[in-house]
């Protein structure tokens, strides 16, 4: 039976976009009945400063209109100023502000079990718990039993193998595989992952779109932190001179690491040439996938198992009503713009007003496939193979930050703790 709540606390570490709206997302939840924030430094002149940062936000509103209204009183009270003690919509939380590193902060003598660590500073699980930069395997060492890293997982020293202890989970995806005996650190990838994965497994799951033959995706994103407001001076190194231009008034094209990460998480993509891109756009945030696939099908006609725009948003509308991604995918048939799923719990929102497809033919010269048994191309007129194709273009929103991505990493992290007894 699902518990209504714990007694245990949830950690988190790190007070920035994810981390604060991590926060917001448990004292709404209710299902930690206390939490410990690490800010890991000071925060102002006094506890009122910490107060504020939590209570306001420039994209979302204040926390307690956003949680209960307009006609909502502020929510983030002080109980405790010698303990940082607050009261945070109800839910206390304790706020800790003098350990960086993940080994010193202690969790053990606050009853955390689980830490969400939100830095995005400790991403390579093959860092021991003592490293003198820190490891998301100090979260153990200081007493927590499961650590989930709000950023994929990146291992510098390129030989090392990821750890046999360390997984790649998004939820209603592939959730399902964490082994709690097995499995101590689990990333929750990155938004755009965690949105595109929502749209490409539906896909997978059917038998004729499954056909998949190529694939690429660019995502049209809100900005980041990582970003200057202004025009600023590269880093020394530096090989990407775009990042350091002004997030304010510029369309900046950059890298992602989703399609790596996706093949953490659905490892059939392995097999197919995906590509993916970023495009940083100036607003605070939802973004926009854009999914380009080719699949192999037959000529559209009557025959059900063709792939056709129709198809895939019926597809799409399954995935929505039913199974694992129900409630996490949604179906749209509404023109939207991003301030329509700013907000929206929805690990992806699909436009399928813009779904469509075309479909025609490749020809494949045999003689240019290694291997092939020459015979075989004697036998044919030609050697030349025409095979019918099918191009798709869709389309799906994500709010970025708290909408999308934090609201699932929350869903992760209840379902770590359930499985934990």
């Amino acid at each position: 039976m699902t518990k209504l709540q714990t007694e245990d606390a949830l950690g988190i570490n790190g007070s920035g976009r994810t981390g604060k709206l991590t926060l917001w997302h448990h004292v709404a939840r209710k299902y930690f009945s206390k939490i410990v924030v690490n800010f890991g430094r000071e925060v102002g002149t006094n506890l009122e400063a910490v107060c504020s940062v939590i209570e306001k936000d420039s994209t979302y509103g204040s926390l307690h209109r956003f949680l209960f209204g307009v006609n909502a009183a502020p929510c983030v009270k002080i109980v405790d100023r010698e303990k940082n003690l607050l009261e945070v919509a109800g839910v206390p939380v304790t706020i800790l502000q003098s350990a960086r590193n993940p080994k010193d902060i202690g969790w053990r003598n606050h009853g955390v079990r689980i830490v969400v660590d939100a830095t995005g500073a400790f991403n390579d699980p093959t860092r021991p718990a003592n490293h003198p930069q820190g490891s998301l395997r100090g979260h153990l060492e200081a007493g927590a039993e499961k650590v989930l890293n709000s950023a994929t997982f990146k291992i510098k020293d390129k030989s090392q193998p990821q750890p046999q202890d360390a997984v790649t989970l998004i939820y209603g995806v592939n959730h399902e595989v964490l082994s709690p005996s097995l499995h101590h650190l689990i990333s929750a990838a990155s938004c755009t992952t965690t949105a595109l994965a929502h749209m490409v497994k539906p896909l997978l799951d059917n038998l004729d779109s499954s056909k998949i033959m190529t694939a690429s995706m660019s995502t049209v994103h809100a900005a980041t932190n990582s970003q200057s407001v202004l025009d600023t001076v590269p880093k020394a190194g530096a090989r990407d001179l775009r990042r350091n231009r002004s997030v304010l008034n510029n369309i900046i094209l950059t890298s992602t690491g989703a399609a790596q990460a996706l093949e953490q998480v659905i490892p059939e993509i392995r097999s197919i040439g995906f590509m993916a891109d970023s495009v940083r756009v100036p607003i605070l945030t939802e973004s926009l996938i854009i999914l380009n696939i080719t699949f192999q099908t037959i000529l559209e006609g009557d025959d059900k198992s063709s792939v056709h725009r129709d198809k895939l948003n019926k597809i799409y509308a399954d995935a929505a009503a039913a199974g694992p991604q129900k409630g996490l995918l949604v179906y749209s048939e509404d023109q939207n713009v991003p301030s329509d799923v700013m907000g929206m719990k929805a690990a992806v929102v699909i436009e399928a007003a813009e779904t469509h497809t075309r479909t025609g033919f490749v020809s494949v010269d045999l003689a240019q496939i290694p291997g092939l048994d020459p015979e075989v191309i004697q036998h044919l007129d030609s050697g030349i193979v025409k095979i019918p194709v099918t191009h798709a273009k869709a389309f799906g929103w994500y709010d970025n930050e708290y909408g999308s991505y934090t609201n699932l990493l929350g869903d992760l992290t209840v379902h770590v703790h359930q499985v934990l007894d």
